[in-house]
């Protein structure tokens, strides 16, 4: 049985009528132009003020943008329209080039290969005593609940399934660090190690996206 579940289909009615694809437009306008006002993003598009503040509202719920109020010399203020910090996550990033380049230049020097152990270690140290408060008082069930929870925040696209015998399988369906994991498999042993010491019970990956799999898949209890 599922317990959890992030997989879906966001916006695959609206996007059957294109307003998924209108939508994307009008935030690379955003983010090319700064902020814009129902008027011009109508120009640039060739649809009406109206159907741009259908969308604008939809964006706004999604917390994609934010609507400001800008004072005019006469009349009433005009609205205006403006990406929120949110937003910057819906273009590209490439933070695992940075963190590729940086822990490429420790491990090409012999006198610093050792502290890419240790770069991992250390990160594995402060999730742990982030998490774990997380977990007090709690059941194997709340916890491997919990830690999906956590994951889900990651962007790791979790689902748990519950078995017959009392076990557990979880699986990490997205790696947001698929591009060092898929060099550094240190990643991926402090990740085992931070699951068992979380949860207080066996952890076994049995699949693992980093080394060609479709998905981390981890057996627990």
């Amino acid at each position: 049985m599922k317990r959890n579940g992030t997989m879906r289909a966001a916006g695959a009615a609206a996007d059957t009528r294109g307003d998924g694809s209108t939508r994307e437009r009008i935030l690379l306008l955003l983010k090319t132009n700064g902020r814009m006002n129902a008027g011009d993003l109508s120009r640039q598009l060739e649809l009406t003020e109206m159907a741009i503040r259908r969308h604008m509202y939809v964006l706004e719920s999604e917390g994609s943008v934010n609507i400001v109020a800008i004072r005019q010399a006469m009349g009433r203020p005009l609205h205006a329209y403006e990406l929120t910090t949110e937003a910057d996550e819906l273009f590209p990033r490439n933070y695992h080039l940075l963190a590729l380049d940086l822990l490429d230049e420790l491990a090409d020097d012999p006198n610093t290969a050792v502290l890419v152990d240790r770069v991992f270690e250390g990160r594995k140290r402060k999730l742990l005593e982030r998490y774990e408060p997380r977990m007090a008082a709690k059941s194997l069930e709340q916890r491997v609940d919990e830690l999906a929870a956590i994951q889900n925040a990651g962007g790791y696209m979790v689902d748990v399934e519950a078995q017959t015998d009392g076990t557990y399988m979880l699986y990490e369906y997205n790696c947001p660090i698929a591009q060092v994991a898929g060099k550094y498999q240190q990643a991926c042993k402090c990740e085992l190690s931070l699951f068992k010491k979380l949860l207080e019970a066996p952890v076994e990956r049995t699949e693992c996206l980093a080394k060609g799999g479709g998905k981390c898949s981890y057996r627990i209890g």
